[in-house]
């Protein structure tokens, strides 16, 4: 009962391991305007860390534009400091009402800047997938230890959890794969 349930949440961390992976990849963009490159951005909103989406409506009225009104006009400035701090590389342009950020074309250097932070995104996904097989591990260990499971039981489950493992970070170098050929793509 303790083992399958610890193999349960392992796989369900290392799912959700993936999955942030894939939210991060979401917001690096080479070249093509998407709302989702602020996903992560968070502004100043009354001394609190707010996120982007939560504080303006961003659009992507052309393939290499991006607009974000603001609900309260008064956050214009803090939205704007937010975008310029970020590693996004924006320029925005602010009119009172609406920021606009015209997306350049990378250059190469850009381009090998965001396959860093691609890899950088994956190697931290599969340390976290590493992780939660360490724990996973110890704690079939400390059953074994107990003598409430056989050494047989310890190598079965520690196979699987070891396939899970490598199904996930497989994952993750395909995902960066992927997001490695967009970005350099001119």
């Amino acid at each position: 009962m303790v083992i399958s349930q610890t193999l349960t949440e392992a796989e369900q961390k290392m799912d959700k391991a993936v999955e942030v992976t894939r939210e991060d990849f979401a917001a690096i963009r080479a070249g093509r305007a998407h709302p989702s490159m602020f996903s992560k951005l968070t502004a100043d909103y009354y001394g609190t860390p707010t996120p982007l989406s939560n504080m303006a409506t961003i659009g992507a009225p052309e393939a290499r534009l991006l607009s974000v009104q603001p609900y309260d006009s008064t956050q214009i400035k803090a939205i704007e400091k937010a975008i310029q701090e970020s590693d996004l590389g924006l320029t925005p342009s602010n009119d009172g009402k609406m920021i606009r950020l015209p997306m350049p074309q990378p250059n190469e250097e850009r381009r090998k800047e965001l396959v860093k932070l691609a890899h950088k995104y994956a190697e931290t996904a599969r340390v976290a997938v590493r992780h939660v097989r360490r724990d996973a591990m110890d704690v079939i260990k400390k059953l074994e230890k107990d003598h409430k499971i056989s050494k047989d039981d310890h190598e079965r489950f520690s196979t699987e959890i070891q396939k899970a493992t490598d199904a996930g970070i497989a994952e993750i170098d395909h995902m960066l794969a992927g997001k490695e050929k967009e970005i350099l793509t001119v």
